[in-house]
């Protein structure tokens, strides 16, 4: 691994969601723990206060094992009840701040829970939407902190007319997120190649395109197709995660890049699962870096 390339770890790929009855959640400890195990030295915030809100019960917890903080996912409404989203992003970046993050990772939630159902947005919420992200980036931006939305399954930027749209009205970068594009309908690696200029933060994923298109036409839920799972280690579905890697860092990005699976634990689930499916994701990465 090269010790240009910065690598870390998210709780979502130990099953830590922040969507209400998603599936068994870990505690922090062995998240964190097991992230220590593979070497990774780093970590997302997962789900708002997953992780401890007071900063230095937070600095304790991540410097017991031997983490940092890069950053953390936050999903609200971009396009209404503008008020308290900016009150909950004000919050959250004091988190990520205290933490020793470096970026706020939107996502322009429905305000439904889940990421299964999608009403259709107006051109004055749309608007609304991108002010709203301007108006973030401006209160992480007194945190210390960069800012980036994150195209994602089941919010209001996810289809590749909506990045592409979204790209046009706003000039805030993205975080590339190889799974949630390639299920969108974006090819990751295009996307990469026509803004590298607009790539400010990297999840890589990898997934199963045959059901990914289920989830596209409709023929399949998200919550469906992660347990179907859709989510496979780097390496093991149709994400071209070497092409991308090496575009964006032919294009100078040197920001982190996350290893990220939406994962779900039932009960019956292997408890080893996570651990074993990041370390195949770590090695498949190591062996491009």
């Amino acid at each position: 691994m090269t010790s240009m390339a910065k690598i870390a770890g998210a709780p979502i790929s130990w099953g830590v969601c922040e969507v209400p009855g998603w599936g068994n959640v870990l505690p922090s400890g062995t998240v964190l723990s097991e992230m220590h195990s593979l070497g990774l030295t780093a970590t997302e915030l997962g789900p708002p206060d997953y992780l401890p809100a007071d900063p230095e019960a937070l600095k304790t917890l991540l410097i017991s094992h031997e983490l940092t903080l890069v950053g953390g996912f936050l999903a609200v409404t971009l396009h209404t009840d503008v008020q308290s989203t900016l009150d909950e992003a004000d919050r959250v970046a004091g988190i990520l701040k205290a933490g020793g993050a470096e970026v706020l990772v939107l996502a322009a939630a429905t305000g439904l829970d889940g990421y299964d159902e999608r009403p259709q947005l107006t051109d004055d919420e749309w608007n609304t939407l991108v002010d709203t992200c301007a108006k973030i980036r401006e209160i992480a931006a007194e945190h210390g902190l960069s800012t980036v939305l994150h195209p994602h399954v089941g919010t209001h930027v996810e289809r590749e007319a909506e990045v592409d749209r979204f790209l046009a009205d706003s000039d805030l970068q993205l975080c590339l997120d190889t799974g949630h594009l390639l299920i969108g309908g974006t090819d990751p690696v295009e996307l990469a190649r026509r803004y590298p200029d607009r790539i400010g933060h990297v999840h890589l994923k990898d997934v199963r395109d045959e059901i990914a298109a289920k989830v596209r036409s409709g023929e399949l839920s998200y919550t469906d197709a992660v347990e179907q799972g859709i989510y496979v280690p780097l390496g093991d579905g149709d994400v071209d995660v070497e092409a991308l890697v090496k575009l964006v860092q032919e294009a100078g990005y040197t920001g982190w890049f996350v290893l990220e699976q939406d994962t779900q634990l039932k009960d019956g689930s292997p408890v080893d699962k996570p651990l074993k499916d990041t370390a195949r994701s770590l090695a498949h990465l190591s062996k491009i870096l």
